[in-house]
């Protein structure tokens, strides 16, 4: 029941996280010009890249630590420090180039900002980090809330008070500030000054290789973008960036929800593998409880909810899910993987595995977009399955088990999904016969799959179904 804790705590943060942005785009949208916004997404284009260095995989080390003394914990808070600081002050060096370099006014000013929270942000990590190793999810919770609607607050209000593009960048300060002097407060552990190169070199055998690996896997994820706007144009750009968004949505949330509320768990049975492998074959389980009939529902459904969600001009976004809705599931299970390399302190091998997927994945964007956007996504399914055979099959083998289990982990949640997708595909060319308004259709396919989905869950409960029940009821 830990787990699950953990993961209601981790699930209200994201919950948060995701209600703050709608409704920051909601109202912000009416009070900031669109100059505005694309002023911010420059800077938010910069900062991203350099939160990949903030802390260059030490808070992971520092949970997934078996056991940890004093002299490491001060190695690592210090050297985040002095990261943050350096970050710091590239990031203000650059802002009097940044008009210039982006040929965009107004935006130096704007990075000098930003910058500040770095400082901050690194500052702060290690004890963040500390109470996550201690699974104090609540305490981490009631941080991470308070700030986020604090940020907002602030955003509105400076927006309101003619701020303009400032209050976007307001708001990413004074979550990262009010985040720090909260996790300052709430950290049992009070830092002196204290550095070890020694302690240091322990500390990168670990972080290194998963700060490679997340470098690896950002020049991944921006690829398609990259050679697609490259070989087909912006127009080309924009339908495809809409559905992969629509694509991702589960696989960034959901994944990234129960891997960060299982890490610390998990590293505390690093010596055991067999254990933490079915930890982890449970925790797919539950993944594919939500995913399969997310993306089945969206691939039969997504002529209707393009028609609903963006209008009838999108309708190459469509077809491109037809593609990228499977590529969503897949996705949901291998990047769940990435948390049992980080528990096992095989981060070398992840980084391996990190930089074949990246050549698998550019070498299929190359193929697939000599046919257009539809071929782009063909290939980028077909390098998807090559590659959760590979990563799949080396964790399998870390955790010592077997395809068997693997299969009887997921594939009732599959099958349960291909079911409802057939039933659902029937009723839409009904509905579609009749001449029922897309609106109608979505809905009320939507409702229908939902419900049939869980009534084939209702004939045969499943353990993994109980672990969801377990999410959102006290006895289960």
């Amino acid at each position: 029941m830990s787990a699950v804790r953990n993961v209601r705590w981790v699930g209200m943060i994201q919950v948060t996280r995701i209600s703050v942005q709608l409704l920051g785009l909601l109202i912000l949208s009416r009070l900031l010009t669109p100059a505005d916004f694309g002023l911010v997404a420059i800077v938010f284009a910069i900062t991203n890249f350099a939160l990949l260095l903030r802390d260059m995989g030490m808070a992971s080390a520092i949970i997934q630590r078996d056991t940890l003394d004093e002299q490491t914990v001060l190695t690592a808070h210090w050297t985040n420090c002095f990261i943050g600081f350096g970050l710091a002050v590239v990031l203000f060096g650059f802002s009097f180039f940044a008009d210039q370099v982006f040929n965009a006014p107004g935006l130096g000013p704007l990075v000098k900002l930003a910058a500040l929270s770095f400082p901050f942000l690194s500052a702060s990590t290690v004890h963040q980090a500390l109470l996550e190793r201690a699974s104090k999810f609540s305490t981490v919770a009631r941080i991470e809330i308070v700030a986020l609607l604090t940020g907002f607050t602030v955003a509105v209000v400076s927006a309101f008070l003619g701020a303009g593009p400032y209050s976007l960048v307001l708001q990413t300060l004074t979550v990262a500030v009010l985040s720090a002097f909260q996790f300052w407060i709430a950290s049992e552990t009070r830092m002196r000054w204290g550095w070890s190169s020694e302690h240091a070199k322990s500390l990168w055998s670990y972080s290194g290789s998963l700060f490679g690996f997340n470098l690896v896997n950002y020049f991944s994820r921006n690829a398609d973008a990259m050679i697609i706007g490259r070989m087909l144009g912006p127009a080309a750009l924009g339908p495809y960036s809409l559905a992969y968004r629509v694509m991702l949505f589960p696989l960034q949330n959901l994944t990234f929800v129960a891997t960060r509320a299982l890490f610390p768990m998990m590293s505390r049975h690093q010596h055991s593998p067999q254990e933490l492998g079915a930890m982890h074959l449970r925790l797919l389980s539950v993944i594919s409880f939500f995913t399969a009939p997310m993306m089945a529902g969206l691939f039969v459904l997504r002529e209707p909810f393009v028609d609903v969600a963006l209008g009838d001009s999108w309708g190459m976004v469509a077809a491109l899910i037809m593609w990228l809705a499977p590529i969503g599931f897949i996705q949901s299970l291998v990047s769940a993987g990435g948390v049992v390399f980080q528990a096992l302190g095989r981060t070398d091998l992840l980084l391996r595995l990190g930089v074949v997927s990246s050549i698998l994945h550019v070498t299929g964007f190359i193929t697939g977009v000599q046919w257009g956007l539809l071929g782009l996504a063909a290939g980028y399914f077909v390098v998807t399955l090559i590659n959760a055979v590979i990563s799949l099959g080396v964790l399998l083998h870390l955790m010592q088990q077997t395809v068997p289990r693997l299969l009887g982990a997921v594939l009732p949640s599959i099958a349960k999904a291909l079911i409802m997708a057939i039933l659902l595909y029937f009723a839409d060319i009904e509905l579609r016969a009749i001449e029922f308004p897309p609106l109608v259709r979505l809905l009320s396919l939507s409702a229908g799959g939902g419900v049939i989905f869980l009534a084939l869950t209702r004939i045969h409960l499943m353990p993994a179904d109980r672990d969801v029940l377990r999410l959102f009821m006290k006895k289960a």
